[in-house]
């Protein structure tokens, strides 16, 4: 069934042309991702058909009756209001059955209006729809109804967002980058939701496992024009990449024919038959097919990395915690060259305070952090660029200088280092405002990369990027010499440039995980899962007091502490007990892994037998 479709749109800022005569079609059930390169007009398409903007011309045609929905990057929320307000300001009108019914409740003493709002309830079917409507609140974490917007997070607040759009069940959803400001949990869940509803989607998204395993068609505007693909995403980058080297073989055959041609245009004799002229049309087309020039150009990263010597960061017993929520407690870490550490963890477990502390934005309450002399931190947050009112794009660039150092000993100038940023001259003297989000986000990297660090620390980098951009960022990671630390939401991009991973479980506990994120979670699922603690207490308040004659608090964060450090450690063992495997060590190898292995061993023994002081006194 057909629900909607797009007729010759096109859409222009000044000289800017986004797009144009762009025509596709969405139909029910279909799950759709719109892919193209920054600064294309994704955004805007988005506006256009969700009614926030209308196209300079063509049009969008909409199915009678049909119901839209539309999640924005950043949600536009009413601070004044609760996230209980929040939901019920829908004017979808079972809500408002609902919302009377809650009401009702509060005021049980009014027992005609609780009666009434009852067989309201009965007479709408609101039942269920309430059932799904609580799941879904309770499945995106949003508990306390009365909490205000303005109190709330950028999580939270993308959480309530996706909240509205989920319950009034729309015929559309349309979704700008739904995995921004969501954690891997989240990302995970609302994942899976989507791969098992029939909801139609239609939204831009860079994040490519999400891709990957909940859309079944994608449609491409590239260089103006619009390619469909019915499938996921590696079924789009294997036809893509056979529709590029078809276009090449054409291309190729028509400069061919083209030579020929232009010999017979330059011997033909004055006097043209119709024969003739009809040729002649026929030339000025294969001509301009013979010239066409797929304008592929791809972001250039190259730095001038600043020496880094051995001692780079050290962690001593560091402790942090705001008030009673604990971020570390008695964090232990030295930090080596070429290391690649992915930070992940829920949102609100510490993971920006504990790059903050890293760079020394933020004191530590205890312990010390010891940095060494020639480490130069690189280091791009989720806040992106700072730019000063009306600046020039030129102009941020040329605050670091005209001229920019790069590798053995070579310089660029400002304007040539934003060319390999595809910022070409024209747009380097546009306002840093008027650039769209992903834009804005390619000059954020560049003004970092050019400072040439050899600690680089990226917090979420992938928001905004294009699919194109972020791959040649990975190629650029892989083969950094320095050190770096990624805290990113996008599991494709944590699997390849990751080695080990911290993962911030809350309450202080950070585990150190030896792997990539799929390693983790095939670990995760692999482990048995805890019984609920409700169902063994039989005596709630005898328990509390039991246990707090047995572990202080210090004792029980140490505890849940030592527990992952073991887990960590065992996985260590392993590893380091398949390099023996190797038929090729010599005996200096082998005596050398084996100072290395019983080391590690020593350690777990000597944690264990903390932990056994610790479970006995827990269990006496």
């Amino acid at each position: 069934m057909n629900y909607l479709n797009v007729e010759n749109i096109s859409k222009s800022y000044g000289e800017l042309q986004l797009f144009s005569d762009i025509s596709f079609s969405i139909h029910k059930d279909q799950k759709i991702a719109f892919v193209a390169k920054n600064g294309s007009g994704k955004t805007s398409i988005l506006n256009i058909l969700s009614g926030k903007d209308s196209p300079d011309s063509g049009q969008v045609v909409v199915r009678k009756g049909l119901r839209l929905a539309f999640l924005d990057q950043e949600p536009n929320l009413d601070p004044k209001l609760s996230i209980e307000e929040t939901i019920f300001a829908s004017d979808l009108p079972i809500l408002k059955v609902i919302e009377t019914y809650e009401k009702a409740l509060q005021n049980p003493e009014d027992t005609e209006a609780y009666q009434l709002a009852f067989e309201a309830m009965d007479r709408h079917n609101a039942w269920e729809f309430e059932t799904q409507f609580q799941q879904i609140l309770s499945q995106l974490k949003l508990n306390d109804l009365k909490a205000k917007i303005a109190s709330l997070s950028g999580g939270q607040k993308k959480r309530l967002a996706l909240a509205q759009a989920l319950i009034i069940k729309p015929d559309i959803l349309i979704l700008d980058e739904p995995t921004n400001h969501l954690d891997l949990e989240m990302i995970e869940w609302l994942e899976d939701y989507f791969a098992k509803t029939q909801q139609t989607l239609f939204m831009v998204t860079h994040d490519r496992y999400f891709l990957e395993r909940v859309c079944n068609e994608i449609i491409e505007l590239d260089h103006g024009k619009m390619y469909t693909y019915k499938g996921n995403y590696s079924y789009y980058l294997e036809k893509k990449e056979e529709r590029i080297a078809n276009e090449q073989t054409e291309v190729g055959k028509a400069k061919q024919l083209f030579k020929k041609e232009l010999d017979w245009m330059r011997r033909q004799p004055k006097a043209r038959t119709t024969k003739s002229k009809s040729r002649i049309d026929d030339f000025f087309e294969i001509k301009k097919k013979a010239h066409q020039r797929r304008k592929d150009h791809v972001v250039q990263l190259e730095i001038s990395m600043e020496r880094l010597g051995s001692k780079i960061v050290e962690f001593h017993n560091v402790s942090k915690a705001f008030k009673d929520k604990v971020i570390l407690n008695g964090f232990d870490y030295t930090f080596k060259k070429g290391e690649r550490i992915g930070i992940i963890g829920k949102n609100g477990t510490g993971k920006s305070t504990f790059l903050n502390m890293l760079t020394g934005a933020i004191v530590p309450d205890g312990g010390k952090i010891v940095v060494g002399e020639t480490v130069k931190f690189g280091y791009y947050t989720q806040g992106g660029i700072k730019a000063k009112p009306n600046q020039k794009v030129i102009d941020v660039v040329r605050d670091y200088g005209d001229y920019i150092p790069l590798a053995k000993g070579r310089q660029i100038s400002a304007q040539q280092l934003l060319e390999r940023f595809l910022f070409d001259r024209k747009k380097q003297y546009d306002f840093v405002e008027k650039l769209s989000g992903g834009e804005q986000k390619r000059l954020y990297l560049c003004t970092v990369l050019i400072q040439n660090p050899n600690v680089l620390i990226l917090d979420e980098p992938t928001n905004d990027l294009d699919i194109v951009t972020l791959n040649v960022l990975e190629s650029f990671l892989l083969d950094f010499p320095g050190c770096l630390l990624v805290v990113s939401h996008d599991r494709y991009f944590m699997d390849k440039i990751v080695d080990h991973l911290f993962v911030f479980q809350g309450e202080g506990v950070v585990d150190d995980f030896p792997g990539n994120y799929t390693d983790y979670r095939a670990y995760e699922s692999s482990q048995p899962k805890q019984e609920a603690k409700v169902e063994k207490i039989e005596n709630t308040e005898t328990v509390k007091k039991n246990q707090a004659n047995k572990l202080s608090y210090n004792e029980q964060k140490e505890y849940k502490n030592l527990e992952s450090k073991i887990r960590s450690l065992e996985l260590d063992k392993k590893e380091f007990e398949k390099k023996f495997l190797n038929p090729n060590l010599s005996q200096d190898e082998i005596t050398k892994l084996s100072e290395e292995l019983q080391i590690i061993i020593d350690t777990i023994e000597e944690k264990e037998i903390r932990w056994f002081e610790l479970a006995e006194k827990f269990e006496g």
